[in-house]
């Protein structure tokens, strides 16, 4: 049985959510992360929660919010209750759940992890429950041999045998097979959609797991969206954030959402121990992770020494000195005078060493490049810093300065003056051509 949306989800969906059930363009006026973060800081600095924006009270709240950003864009917003009726209905149908950040029952391993990241709204299908178990997280390409899908599910059945869940991202190829390897032999999966949930929720040949309690699909996404290129890129930190180890399977060389994924997860996030599979045939993708740090797969044959394994790479990972990488935390729910509010804002530490800057062209393919232009025309409507445009994109910070300099080189991006730190914004004189 799905359960009733929280006044506070009905809130961030009527904020942040394409809503398309009732129309197929979503509104360019939606919240981006960043935006439902700002908003979420005002909500806790007014000492009100998201669904004090559809109270009886609302009208002075989405006075203060809209000082902020325009009280004709929230009001907008909050008033497509038609179009939310017509999608939680249709979302009811097809045993779609949805909760928000502000949700008990929001993973908390997305949460502690991702932080401010975390996406606002999370959609899904089974058992939520089973999203915060942890497990192998076990990624690779779409396109690879027969030899190779083999060797991903035997992986799956290994970690079933372990009782160490999968977590993918439930794509064709790498992804699929490590989820009905691990099925296959009465594991446990959680897949992570960057699209198509919908569909997924009704295919026949996940029914049964789905029913048993044995597998968890869940999107950031809205369930009818399609395919997305940049959507892609932003759910790998969720598969990392789910997990408690991953394992690249297949990697091409700086180039593709596996690739992304994985260097994020080496340089910025950190968040599990990350595998590599190697041996004569990986390739050079591959090869390149374990030079920047990633650890050689042992190739465990059996569910206890996939065990072992993991629990090694944890040991070891968890004896390391850690370093906050994400900002905190923004509360939705209900604040009190005296609860401990968690600051929006990250301490002071220490400068880090400047990293090299990234090329664009090595790390982006012609579609890639259209996809971020296409996205930062529409969130930099609002001015962003470098870091809130690496978060948009879900790629570290050198990357996103890359990309800014050069929309803001070719005149797409202008740097908004006396701003500290530096913010950008879209050029408007040129913004018919992006």
């Amino acid at each position: 049985m799905i359960e009733s949306l929280t006044a506070n989800t009905q809130a961030i969906l009527l904020l942040t959510a394409p809503l398309i059930a009732g129309r197929s363009d979503a509104s360019r006026d939606l919240l981006s992360l960043g935006d439902y973060n700002r908003l979420a800081r005002i909500l806790r600095d007014e000492k009100k929660q998201p669904a004090d924006l559809i109270g009886p009270e609302a009208k002075a709240l989405i006075e203060i919010c809209g000082r902020v950003f325009g009280r004709p864009r929230i009001e907008a917003l909050l008033g497509r209750g038609f179009l939310l009726s017509q999608a939680v209905e249709r979302w009811n149908a097809r045993a779609i759940w949805v909760f928000s950040r502000a949700d008990a029952k929001y993973p908390k391993r997305i949460k502690a992890r991702l932080k401010e990241d975390a996406p606002p709204i999370l959609y899904g299908c089974g058992d939520i429950a089973l999203l915060d178990r942890g497990g192998l997280a076990v990624v690779g390409s779409r396109h690879v041999d027969e030899d190779l899908l083999r060797y991903t599910e035997n992986v799956g059945k290994c970690a079933a045998e372990a009782e160490r869940s999968i977590v993918s991202g439930a794509a064709k190829g790498i992804d699929q097979a490590a989820m009905q390897g691990a099925l296959a032999a009465g594991g446990i999966v959680a897949g992570v959609m960057a699209d198509s949930l919908e569909r997924a929720a009704l295919s026949r040949e996940h029914r049964e797991s789905l029913m048993d309690g044995k597998l968890v699909l869940t999107s950031p996404y809205d369930p009818a969206a399609g395919f997305n290129v940049g959507h892609a890129m932003q759910r790998n930190k969720l598969i990392y954030a789910l997990a408690d180890a991953a394992l690249v399977v297949n990697s091409d060389f700086e180039k593709g959402g596996t690739w992304t994924g994985a260097v994020e997860q080496l340089d910025r996030l950190h968040f599990v121990p990350l595998f590599v599979r190697n041996g004569a045939a990986m390739p050079k993708g591959n090869a390149a992770l374990l030079r920047r740090g990633a650890q050689p797969w042992p190739n465990p044959q059996n569910g206890h020494e996939l065990s072992v394994a993991m629990t090694t790479a944890a040991d070891a990972v968890a004896a390391e000195p850690k370093q906050d990488s994400l900002p905190l935390m923004v509360r939705e729910d209900a604040p009190s005078e005296k609860s401990a509010l968690v600051e929006a804002q990250p301490t002071q530490k220490e400068k880090p060493p400047e990293q090299p800057k990234l090329e664009v062209k090595s790390a982006a393919s012609d579609e890639l490049w259209t996809t971020v232009k296409t996205i930062l025309r529409r969130e930099l409507v609002v001015a962003q810093t470098d870091e809130e445009v690496a978060a948009l994109l879900a790629v570290a910070k050198p990357q996103a300065k890359a990309w800014v300099a050069r929309l803001v080189e070719e005149g797409r991006l202008e740097k908004v003056k006396k701003s500290k730190p530096a913010r950008y914004r879209t050029a408007t004189a040129m913004d018919r051509l992006l």
